[in-house]
């Protein structure tokens, strides 16, 4: 396909861009409307991009359970990066193909200089096996997979590889406690915020939505001037700035909607299928 220059919809700036040979999405208030809901719309418009020739990959917070029932979605390859990068997961076979994990014993170390900061603060974890959950942690996701968990005490979270550490302290200020996870985590991992339910999610050092979308488009020889992102919050912020083309859902986070190249619609009316519908209008 050659330059974008003609076709594209009203109002979306995408007439002056190469076509993308990856897109790549956020799924939670990005891909998906505010419901959590796929709509018929976006679904078709995903597929045509496949069918197109135009890789797709999702690359969300969520865990890799999170991702059944959306196999149409996640592009003929079957693949999709989760946990903020710290697994690649094959949806079809339920295999966890690629971890991302935190050295052995980092996770036991951070979670007690975390309790002594705030001695209220409560865990959970995406493991290589599954989902672990303290015993005093208040799970709002019990119906999705969560009633398979291991739980217990907060001190055997690291008894095996974690990929993505869960910490919360619902009585305190958002803002006040992620900054104090912030300074109590230094460069021991990265602390991410998807803006679910007031959580700090923290991965190891190096695990980012970008790190795990760089190494899926190098496998597939392409450069990230080739690639577009979408997103919506300030977990996307590695992945829109590593992209050729970051997009932010005009519902995002100020700070994305900033930061981001270009900006579509929001996630309720379908933003992320617009532009590809304009890509595909404006291909000859």
């Amino acid at each position: 396909m050659g330059p974008v220059t003609r076709g594209a919809t009203p109002g979306l700036p995408v007439g002056d861009l190469d076509p993308p040979r990856l897109v790549a999405s956020d799924l939670d208030g990005t891909l998906l409307r505010t419901d959590g809901s796929l709509s018929g719309r976006t679904a078709a418009a995903w597929s045509a991009a496949t069918r197109a020739g135009i890789e797709t990959v999702l690359v969300t917070a969520r865990p890799p359970r999170w991702l059944h029932g959306l196999e149409g979605v996640v592009g003929p390859r079957g693949t999709a990066i989760c946990g903020n990068g710290a697994f690649v997961y094959e949806v079809a076979t339920r295999r966890v193909l690629e971890t991302h994990c935190f050295d052995g014993g980092a996770v036991d170390e951070l979670v007690a200089d975390l309790r002594r900061a705030v001695p209220t603060v409560t865990f959970a974890a995406e493991r290589v096996s599954g989902p672990f959950v303290a015993d005093d942690y208040p799970d709002p996701h019990r119906d999705r997979g969560a009633e398979r968990a291991v739980r217990g005490s907060w001190r055997e979270i690291g008894a095996e590889p974690v990929g993505k550490l869960l910490a919360l302290a619902p009585e305190l200020p958002l803002e006040d406690f992620l900054a104090t996870v912030e300074d109590v985590l230094g460069d021991r991992g990265h602390l991410h915020f998807s803006g679910a339910h007031g959580l700090a999610e923290i991965n190891a050092p190096g695990v980012t939505k970008a790190a795990g979308l760089e190494r899926w488009a190098a496998r597939l020889g392409i450069e990230a001037s080739q690639v577009w992102a979408f997103g919506d919050m300030p977990n996307d912020l590695p992945m829109l700035a590593w992209a050729g083309v970051g997009w932010a859902v005009a519902n995002g986070h100020g700070d994305v909607r900033a930061a981001a190249d270009r900006e579509c619609p929001p996630n309720d009316d379908d933003g992320v299928a617009q532009v590809l519908e304009a890509i595909l209008d404006a291909s000859p």
